[in-house]
């Protein structure tokens, strides 16, 4: 192991840091999304497939494996027209991201 040779980040910097990505995400928004999610895939997706995060119109989910990835892809159009009830922050885009284990 690499010994640290500096000093820990100041709490005040870090939750500033925070502060600052949480600013560029609606957490409102997510939850709306989330609560949807379940209401507009099938319940298999919805069991193993999240949402994560709406951010410039895309909304990102993540997947357990490539197979979910391909279907939520594939359903893309109805998962989308589906968020359309969160006007003007519904997502236009769809993008997967792998789970990390």
């Amino acid at each position: 192991m690499r010994p640290r040779e500096e000093e820990p980040a100041p709490l005040g910097e870090l939750l500033h840091a925070l502060a600052g990505r949480l600013r560029r995400v609606d957490l409102r928004v997510i939850d709306d999304a989330r609560r949807l999610w379940p209401t507009v895939v099938d319940p298999v997706l919805a069991e193993h497939c999240r949402v994560e995060f709406i951010k410039d119109g895309v909304l990102v989910v993540s997947v357990p494996s490539g197979a979910f990835a391909q279907r939520v892809v594939s359903e893309s159009p109805s998962i989308l027209k589906g968020f359309s009830t969160l006007g003007k922050s519904a997502p236009t885009t769809l993008k997967t991201v792998l789970k990390q284990p």
